[in-house]
Protein backbone atom coordinates (compact mmCIF):
# COMPACT_ATOMS: atom_id res chain seq x y z
CA UNK A 1 0.00 0.00 0.00
CA UNK A 2 1.40 3.48 -1.09
CA UNK A 3 2.35 6.04 1.49
CA UNK A 4 2.31 9.64 0.18
CA UNK A 5 4.70 11.76 1.44
CA UNK A 6 3.58 14.08 -0.62
CA UNK A 7 1.40 14.53 -4.02
CA UNK A 8 3.28 14.49 -7.38
CA UNK A 9 3.01 17.06 -9.80
CA UNK A 10 -0.53 17.56 -11.67
CA UNK A 11 -1.53 18.16 -15.22
CA UNK A 12 -4.99 17.80 -17.53
CA UNK A 13 -5.42 16.26 -20.90
CA UNK A 14 -8.10 17.08 -22.61
CA UNK A 15 -9.36 14.82 -25.36
CA UNK A 16 -10.77 15.61 -28.55
CA UNK A 17 -12.09 12.70 -30.61
CA UNK A 18 -12.52 13.87 -34.11
CA UNK A 19 -10.65 13.59 -37.47
CA UNK A 20 -10.66 14.50 -40.80
CA UNK A 21 -10.22 11.06 -41.73
CA UNK A 22 -8.73 8.12 -39.76
CA UNK A 23 -4.95 7.43 -39.65
CA UNK A 24 -4.09 3.90 -41.55
CA UNK A 25 -1.85 3.28 -38.90
CA UNK A 26 -3.81 5.13 -35.75
CA UNK A 27 -4.44 3.25 -33.02
CA UNK A 28 -6.08 6.30 -30.60
CA UNK A 29 -9.49 7.08 -30.22
CA UNK A 30 -10.02 8.84 -32.83
CA UNK A 31 -13.11 9.01 -35.12
CA UNK A 32 -13.41 10.32 -38.63
CA UNK A 33 -15.80 13.75 -38.83
CA UNK A 34 -19.16 12.37 -40.82
CA UNK A 35 -21.35 16.13 -39.84
CA UNK A 36 -21.15 19.08 -38.55
CA UNK A 37 -19.05 19.44 -34.97
CA UNK A 38 -21.00 20.39 -32.25
CA UNK A 39 -18.54 22.70 -30.66
CA UNK A 40 -20.59 24.40 -28.06
CA UNK A 41 -21.88 20.56 -27.09
CA UNK A 42 -18.75 19.11 -26.73
CA UNK A 43 -17.40 22.25 -24.66
CA UNK A 44 -20.14 21.70 -22.19
CA UNK A 45 -19.77 18.68 -21.99
CA UNK A 46 -15.82 18.81 -21.17
CA UNK A 47 -16.32 21.36 -18.60
CA UNK A 48 -19.18 18.71 -16.89
CA UNK A 49 -17.01 15.91 -16.95
CA UNK A 50 -14.07 18.39 -15.19
CA UNK A 51 -16.66 19.58 -12.11
CA UNK A 52 -17.04 16.02 -11.48
CA UNK A 53 -13.23 15.36 -11.42
CA UNK A 54 -12.86 18.05 -8.59
CA UNK A 55 -13.10 16.27 -5.64
CA UNK A 56 -10.82 13.87 -6.46
CA UNK A 57 -7.81 16.68 -6.59
CA UNK A 58 -8.93 20.00 -4.30
CA UNK A 59 -6.34 22.59 -3.29
CA UNK A 60 -3.90 21.14 -6.20
CA UNK A 61 -2.40 23.28 -8.97
CA UNK A 62 -2.50 22.27 -12.49
CA UNK A 63 0.62 23.08 -13.98
CA UNK A 64 0.44 21.91 -17.72
CA UNK A 65 -2.43 21.16 -20.05
CA UNK A 66 -2.21 19.19 -22.92
CA UNK A 67 -5.52 19.04 -25.99
CA UNK A 68 -4.43 15.76 -28.16
CA UNK A 69 -6.67 13.61 -29.98
CA UNK A 70 -8.10 13.46 -32.65
CA UNK A 71 -7.34 16.74 -34.49
CA UNK A 72 -8.24 19.64 -31.56
CA UNK A 73 -7.49 21.64 -34.20
CA UNK A 74 -11.13 21.01 -35.60
CA UNK A 75 -12.00 23.50 -32.91
CA UNK A 76 -12.04 27.25 -33.74
CA UNK A 77 -9.60 29.42 -31.23
CA UNK A 78 -13.04 30.87 -30.11
CA UNK A 79 -14.04 27.39 -28.77
CA UNK A 80 -10.39 26.88 -27.09
CA UNK A 81 -11.05 30.20 -25.07
CA UNK A 82 -13.93 29.32 -23.80
CA UNK A 83 -12.76 25.92 -22.91
CA UNK A 84 -9.68 27.15 -21.21
CA UNK A 85 -11.74 30.11 -19.36
CA UNK A 86 -13.53 27.34 -17.73
CA UNK A 87 -11.02 25.37 -16.53
CA UNK A 88 -9.56 28.33 -15.08
CA UNK A 89 -12.79 29.23 -12.95
CA UNK A 90 -13.04 25.43 -11.93
CA UNK A 91 -9.70 24.79 -10.78
CA UNK A 92 -6.50 26.52 -10.03
CA UNK A 93 -4.26 26.96 -13.23
CA UNK A 94 -0.73 28.37 -12.59
CA UNK A 95 -0.10 31.20 -14.76
CA UNK A 96 2.28 30.05 -16.90
CA UNK A 97 0.95 26.71 -17.62
CA UNK A 98 2.69 25.14 -20.31
CA UNK A 99 -0.92 24.75 -22.83
CA UNK A 100 0.05 22.41 -25.56
CA UNK A 101 -2.15 21.73 -28.53
CA UNK A 102 -1.96 19.59 -31.00
CA UNK A 103 -2.86 20.17 -34.89
CA UNK A 104 -2.93 19.08 -38.01
CA UNK A 105 -1.63 21.33 -41.15
CA UNK A 106 -4.37 20.24 -42.89
CA UNK A 107 -7.27 21.66 -39.97
CA UNK A 108 -5.38 25.12 -39.59
CA UNK A 109 -5.59 26.63 -42.76
CA UNK A 110 -9.74 28.05 -41.37
CA UNK A 111 -7.90 29.65 -37.86
CA UNK A 112 -5.35 32.20 -37.75
CA UNK A 113 -2.88 31.23 -35.32
CA UNK A 114 -3.06 34.19 -33.38
CA UNK A 115 -6.49 33.57 -32.32
CA UNK A 116 -4.62 30.70 -30.77
CA UNK A 117 -2.30 32.23 -28.68
CA UNK A 118 -4.68 34.97 -27.67
CA UNK A 119 -6.52 32.38 -25.94
CA UNK A 120 -3.88 30.89 -24.17
CA UNK A 121 -2.50 28.35 -25.85
CA UNK A 122 1.36 29.03 -25.62
CA UNK A 123 2.80 25.89 -27.09
CA UNK A 124 1.78 23.46 -30.60
CA UNK A 125 2.62 20.12 -31.46
CA UNK A 126 1.96 19.62 -35.82
CA UNK A 127 1.60 16.16 -36.28
CA UNK A 128 3.78 16.34 -39.67
CA UNK A 129 4.40 13.28 -39.90
CA UNK A 130 6.95 13.35 -43.42
CA UNK A 131 7.91 15.88 -45.60
CA UNK A 132 7.69 13.80 -48.15
CA UNK A 133 4.66 13.37 -50.68
CA UNK A 134 4.77 9.95 -51.27
CA UNK A 135 4.82 8.63 -47.67
CA UNK A 136 2.31 11.23 -46.45
CA UNK A 137 -0.05 9.49 -49.33
CA UNK A 138 0.72 6.05 -48.07
CA UNK A 139 -0.02 7.41 -44.01
CA UNK A 140 -3.40 8.82 -44.68
CA UNK A 141 -2.65 12.69 -44.16
CA UNK A 142 -4.75 15.48 -45.81
CA UNK A 143 -1.81 17.49 -45.53
CA UNK A 144 1.05 17.40 -48.00
CA UNK A 145 4.41 18.69 -47.43
CA UNK A 146 4.44 22.31 -48.71
CA UNK A 147 1.11 22.86 -46.39
CA UNK A 148 2.88 21.37 -43.29
CA UNK A 149 5.73 23.77 -43.79
CA UNK A 150 3.05 26.71 -44.86
CA UNK A 151 1.19 25.95 -41.41
CA UNK A 152 4.42 26.11 -39.35
CA UNK A 153 5.73 29.60 -40.74
CA UNK A 154 2.12 30.78 -40.08
CA UNK A 155 2.47 29.98 -36.44
CA UNK A 156 5.26 31.64 -36.10
CA UNK A 157 4.50 34.24 -38.02
CA UNK A 158 1.94 34.64 -35.76
CA UNK A 159 4.13 34.32 -32.39
CA UNK A 160 4.50 30.85 -31.30
CA UNK A 161 7.89 30.35 -30.13
CA UNK A 162 7.04 27.50 -28.41
CA UNK A 163 6.14 24.00 -30.98
CA UNK A 164 6.75 20.45 -31.27
CA UNK A 165 7.00 18.81 -35.14
CA UNK A 166 5.86 14.56 -34.94
CA UNK A 167 8.48 13.13 -37.43
CA UNK A 168 7.73 9.13 -37.72
CA UNK A 169 10.75 6.80 -39.38
CA UNK A 170 10.68 3.09 -40.67
CA UNK A 171 8.14 4.32 -43.36
CA UNK A 172 6.87 1.44 -46.02
CA UNK A 173 9.49 2.48 -48.67
CA UNK A 174 11.31 4.61 -46.75
CA UNK A 175 15.29 4.91 -47.73
CA UNK A 176 18.12 6.33 -46.25
CA UNK A 177 18.19 9.55 -48.07
CA UNK A 178 14.64 9.90 -47.48
CA UNK A 179 14.57 10.04 -44.20
CA UNK A 180 17.88 12.10 -43.83
CA UNK A 181 15.71 14.67 -45.99
CA UNK A 182 12.84 14.41 -43.73
CA UNK A 183 14.82 15.22 -40.52
CA UNK A 184 16.59 18.09 -42.62
CA UNK A 185 13.69 19.24 -43.16
CA UNK A 186 12.43 19.49 -40.08
CA UNK A 187 15.35 21.08 -38.33
CA UNK A 188 15.12 24.15 -41.08
CA UNK A 189 11.63 25.01 -39.38
CA UNK A 190 13.61 25.62 -36.33
CA UNK A 191 10.91 24.34 -33.73
CA UNK A 192 11.85 24.01 -29.91
CA UNK A 193 11.23 20.06 -29.84
CA UNK A 194 11.07 17.30 -32.22
CA UNK A 195 9.23 14.02 -31.94
CA UNK A 196 11.41 11.26 -33.64
CA UNK A 197 9.61 7.75 -33.25
CA UNK A 198 9.45 4.62 -35.43
CA UNK A 199 6.37 3.66 -37.31
CA UNK A 200 4.93 0.81 -35.34
CA UNK A 201 2.00 -1.54 -36.60
CA UNK A 202 -0.87 -1.98 -33.59
CA UNK A 203 -3.83 -4.00 -33.49
CA UNK A 204 -7.23 -2.61 -34.33
CA UNK A 205 -5.80 -0.47 -37.21
CA UNK A 206 -5.77 -0.16 -41.08
CA UNK A 207 -2.07 -1.32 -41.51
CA UNK A 208 -2.72 -4.12 -38.68
CA UNK A 209 -5.09 -5.75 -41.11
CA UNK A 210 -3.18 -5.05 -44.07
CA UNK A 211 0.35 -4.55 -43.18
CA UNK A 212 2.77 -2.30 -45.54
CA UNK A 213 6.26 -3.39 -46.32
CA UNK A 214 8.75 -1.83 -43.87
CA UNK A 215 12.35 -1.11 -44.04
CA UNK A 216 13.87 -4.26 -42.72
CA UNK A 217 15.23 -4.01 -39.10
CA UNK A 218 18.87 -2.45 -40.08
CA UNK A 219 17.85 0.09 -42.38
CA UNK A 220 15.42 1.03 -39.99
CA UNK A 221 18.54 1.03 -36.94
CA UNK A 222 20.21 3.24 -39.50
CA UNK A 223 17.40 5.62 -39.92
CA UNK A 224 17.34 6.19 -36.12
CA UNK A 225 20.99 6.92 -35.47
CA UNK A 226 21.28 8.98 -38.42
CA UNK A 227 18.11 10.78 -37.08
CA UNK A 228 19.98 11.00 -33.88
CA UNK A 229 22.93 12.36 -34.92
CA UNK A 230 21.35 14.99 -37.06
CA UNK A 231 19.33 16.49 -33.67
CA UNK A 232 22.15 16.47 -31.94
CA UNK A 233 24.29 18.42 -34.24
CA UNK A 234 21.48 20.76 -34.95
CA UNK A 235 21.20 21.21 -31.12
CA UNK A 236 18.79 19.34 -29.86
CA UNK A 237 19.33 17.25 -26.90
CA UNK A 238 18.24 13.92 -26.55
CA UNK A 239 16.24 13.75 -23.58
CA UNK A 240 13.91 10.90 -24.12
CA UNK A 241 13.60 7.90 -26.19
CA UNK A 242 11.51 9.60 -29.24
CA UNK A 243 11.78 13.39 -27.53
CA UNK A 244 14.37 15.68 -28.65
CA UNK A 245 14.54 19.41 -27.59
CA UNK A 246 16.19 22.62 -27.58
CA UNK A 247 17.32 23.25 -24.09
CA UNK A 248 14.81 24.62 -21.98
CA UNK A 249 11.97 23.32 -24.72
CA UNK A 250 11.16 19.92 -23.16
CA UNK A 251 7.73 19.22 -23.14
CA UNK A 252 6.93 19.39 -19.03
CA UNK A 253 3.45 17.78 -19.49
CA UNK A 254 5.42 14.60 -21.29
CA UNK A 255 8.09 15.16 -18.55
CA UNK A 256 5.03 14.74 -15.85
CA UNK A 257 3.84 11.24 -17.39
CA UNK A 258 7.78 10.11 -17.65
CA UNK A 259 8.39 10.78 -13.75
CA UNK A 260 4.92 9.47 -12.76
CA UNK A 261 2.86 12.53 -12.62
CA UNK A 262 -0.63 12.95 -12.03
CA UNK A 263 -3.22 13.91 -14.36
CA UNK A 264 -6.89 14.61 -15.22
CA UNK A 265 -8.18 12.89 -18.38
CA UNK A 266 -11.53 14.43 -19.87
CA UNK A 267 -13.00 13.98 -22.97
CA UNK A 268 -14.50 10.84 -24.88
CA UNK A 269 -11.99 8.32 -24.11
CA UNK A 270 -9.67 10.02 -21.96
CA UNK A 271 -7.56 8.59 -19.35
CA UNK A 272 -6.47 9.88 -16.20
CA UNK A 273 -3.74 8.64 -12.92
CA UNK A 274 -4.89 10.30 -9.64
CA UNK A 275 -2.70 9.93 -6.43
CA UNK A 276 -5.18 9.59 -2.99
CA UNK A 277 -2.87 10.30 -0.02
CA UNK A 278 -5.99 9.52 2.24
CA UNK A 279 -6.87 6.71 0.49
CA UNK A 280 -3.08 5.66 0.40
CA UNK A 281 -4.21 4.71 -3.47
CA UNK A 282 -2.91 5.40 -7.24
CA UNK A 283 -6.58 5.39 -9.15
CA UNK A 284 -6.91 5.10 -13.03
CA UNK A 285 -10.31 6.37 -14.56
CA UNK A 286 -11.15 6.36 -18.41
CA UNK A 287 -14.37 7.86 -19.48
CA UNK A 288 -16.17 6.29 -22.16
CA UNK A 289 -15.04 6.07 -25.82
CA UNK A 290 -17.72 6.62 -28.09
CA UNK A 291 -18.43 10.90 -28.87
CA UNK A 292 -22.04 10.09 -28.96
CA UNK A 293 -22.27 8.20 -25.63
CA UNK A 294 -19.60 10.87 -23.91
CA UNK A 295 -22.05 13.72 -24.69
CA UNK A 296 -24.76 11.35 -23.50
CA UNK A 297 -23.03 10.68 -20.57
CA UNK A 298 -20.73 13.38 -19.45
CA UNK A 299 -22.80 14.96 -16.73
CA UNK A 300 -23.71 11.14 -15.27
CA UNK A 301 -21.41 8.72 -13.48
CA UNK A 302 -22.30 6.21 -16.52
CA UNK A 303 -19.15 9.02 -18.11
CA UNK A 304 -16.87 6.56 -16.62
CA UNK A 305 -16.02 3.19 -18.52
CA UNK A 306 -13.60 1.85 -15.65
CA UNK A 307 -11.55 2.83 -12.74
CA UNK A 308 -8.74 0.48 -11.10
CA UNK A 309 -6.61 0.87 -7.75
CA UNK A 310 -3.32 0.25 -8.82
CA UNK A 311 -1.35 -2.69 -7.13
CA UNK A 312 1.91 -2.14 -5.59
CA UNK A 313 3.58 -4.37 -8.22
CA UNK A 314 1.44 -2.40 -10.72
CA UNK A 315 3.26 0.79 -9.57
CA UNK A 316 6.23 -0.47 -9.80
CA UNK A 317 6.45 -1.40 -13.13
CA UNK A 318 4.34 1.82 -14.49
CA UNK A 319 6.84 3.83 -12.72
CA UNK A 320 9.68 1.91 -14.53
CA UNK A 321 8.11 1.84 -17.91
CA UNK A 322 7.94 5.64 -17.64
CA UNK A 323 11.19 6.87 -15.84
CA UNK A 324 13.35 4.21 -18.00
CA UNK A 325 12.59 6.03 -20.98
CA UNK A 326 14.59 9.40 -19.64
CA UNK A 327 18.11 9.37 -20.94
CA UNK A 328 18.73 11.37 -17.69
CA UNK A 329 17.24 8.68 -16.00
CA UNK A 330 15.92 9.46 -12.39
CA UNK A 331 16.65 9.33 -8.66
CA UNK A 332 15.28 6.95 -6.06
CA UNK A 333 13.96 9.87 -3.99
CA UNK A 334 11.32 10.47 -7.49
CA UNK A 335 10.19 6.49 -7.07
CA UNK A 336 9.51 6.66 -3.04
CA UNK A 337 7.87 10.36 -3.78
CA UNK A 338 5.62 9.60 -6.65
CA UNK A 339 4.96 5.71 -6.05
CA UNK A 340 4.78 5.96 -2.44
CA UNK A 341 6.44 2.93 -2.15
CA UNK A 342 9.63 2.13 0.04
CA UNK A 343 13.33 2.49 -1.67
CA UNK A 344 13.71 -1.17 -1.09
CA UNK A 345 11.70 -2.12 -3.93
CA UNK A 346 14.11 -0.51 -6.34
CA UNK A 347 17.32 -0.89 -3.97
CA UNK A 348 17.53 -5.00 -3.95
CA UNK A 349 18.14 -5.26 -7.40
CA UNK A 350 20.17 -2.22 -8.48
CA UNK A 351 23.55 -4.24 -8.04
CA UNK A 352 22.31 -7.31 -10.32
CA UNK A 353 21.15 -4.36 -13.18
CA UNK A 354 24.66 -3.18 -12.63
CA UNK A 355 26.50 -6.21 -12.91
CA UNK A 356 24.61 -6.60 -16.29
CA UNK A 357 25.13 -3.31 -17.66
CA UNK A 358 21.77 -2.55 -17.94
CA UNK A 359 21.63 0.59 -15.79
CA UNK A 360 24.07 2.98 -14.23
CA UNK A 361 24.18 3.96 -10.59
CA UNK A 362 25.13 6.78 -8.76
CA UNK A 363 25.14 5.94 -5.08
CA UNK A 364 25.81 9.16 -3.81
CA UNK A 365 23.39 11.32 -5.76
CA UNK A 366 21.05 7.89 -5.29
CA UNK A 367 20.16 8.15 -9.04
CA UNK A 368 20.69 5.50 -11.84
CA UNK A 369 19.78 5.40 -15.51
CA UNK A 370 19.67 3.67 -18.36
CA UNK A 371 22.58 2.51 -19.93
CA UNK A 372 22.18 2.12 -24.18
CA UNK A 373 22.74 -1.28 -23.41
CA UNK A 374 20.03 -1.59 -21.46
CA UNK A 375 17.42 -0.01 -23.20
CA UNK A 376 17.97 -2.86 -25.48
CA UNK A 377 17.04 -5.27 -23.25
CA UNK A 378 14.43 -3.27 -21.43
CA UNK A 379 12.52 -6.40 -20.83
CA UNK A 380 14.84 -7.98 -18.96
CA UNK A 381 15.63 -4.98 -16.90
CA UNK A 382 12.09 -4.20 -16.01
CA UNK A 383 12.08 -8.40 -14.96
CA UNK A 384 15.09 -7.49 -12.31
CA UNK A 385 13.02 -5.33 -10.68
CA UNK A 386 9.91 -6.91 -10.39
Amino acid sequence: MPVFTELPPLSLYVHFPWCVRKCPYCDFNSHALKKGLDEPGYINALLVDLEQELPDIWGRHVRTVFFGGGTPSLFSPRAMEELIAGVRARLWLAPDAEITMETNPGTTEHHDFQDYLHASINRLSFGIQSFNDRHLKTLGRIHDSAEAARAVEKAKQAGFTNFNLDLMFGLPGQTLEEARDDVERAIALNPTHISYYHLTIEPNTFFYQFPPTLPEDDLSWDIQLQGQTLLAEAGYRHYEVSAHARPGFESRHNLNYWNFGDYLGIGAGAHGKISKANESCVLRRWKVKGPEDYLKTAATPVRIAGEKRVNDDELLFEFLMNALRLNDGFSIDTFTRRTGLPATRLLDSIEQAKTRKLIEWDPTRQWLRTTDHGKNFLNDLLTLFL
